[in-house]
């Protein structure tokens, strides 16, 4: 898959460096000719110096071929630029944009962003499940706010629990991704038997997040 990101900071680098170590086309286009020369150092990718909002930079990354964009600076107005014109201009299939400011988060969705990233909420959602040991978060959103990732942990008292999935009815436009059993993670069959501690990673419409919640943890409780 070619791949083109724009920003070059931590985050930056270390996509860019564990998707070419997946074997994907990396192109990487950043304002600051210093970091440009260390990443050009140390990653075997394509850089450019140059500013991911003009069509030049963006041309010069192989944008016409890319399938996915990925903008990741620190300016919430560039990353949605960047984006649309990736969406609008040269027909790229996923946009992937940078949130800095968590308000700003709709704005992304209005513009047609295909994944807008809000590390703040993200970092915030892991900070209260501790505190909080939640038994349902909600851990990304996209296609405009209408999907959900979310986790579920199931306690001794959930309903699911020694069942198989193939005995479980879930919500409508749900599907199970993936659990979390201690430090190994299973690929969710048939015949998988869910088992108390389990946290469950789902995929659901938003509106069914309370009645999946309810199928797999029970009833909340007060």
């Amino acid at each position: 898959m070619h791949i083109v990101i724009v920003g070059g900071g931590k985050v930056g680098y270390f996509l860019a460096k564990r998707l070419k170590e997946h074997k994907h086309v990396i192109s990487l286009i950043e304002k600051d000719q210093a970091i440009c020369q260390q990443i050009a150092r140390d990653l075997d990718i394509l850089v450019i110096n140059g500013d991911g909002c003009d069509r030049k930079y963006l041309e010069e990354a192989s944008i016409q071929q890319c399938e996915v964009m990925v903008a990741l600076t620190g300016d919430d107005e560039d990353n949605i630029i960047m984006c649309q014109i990736a969406k609008e201009i040269y027909n790229v299939s996923r946009t992937v944009g940078r949130v800095n400011d968590p308000d700003n988060e709709h704005v992304f969705s209005e513009f047609g962003i295909d994944v807008p990233v809000d590390s703040t909420e993200i970092i915030a959602k892991i900070i209260e499940e501790e505190v909080s040991f939640a038994d349902l978060a909600t851990l990304m959103t996209f296609r405009r706010g209408k999907l959900a990732i979310v986790r579920v942990d199931l306690d001794p008292s959930s309903p699911v629990v020694n069942k198989a999935v193939r005995e479980v009815e879930l919500p409508p436009d749900s599907v199970l991704v993936a659990i979390v059993r201690g430090d190994a993670i299973i690929v969710p069959r048939g015949d998988t038997v869910f088992q108390k501690r389990d946290d469950v990673i789902a995929l659901t419409m938003i509106e069914n997040k309370q009645d999946l919640f309810e199928k797999l943890a029970g009833q909340i409780k007060g």
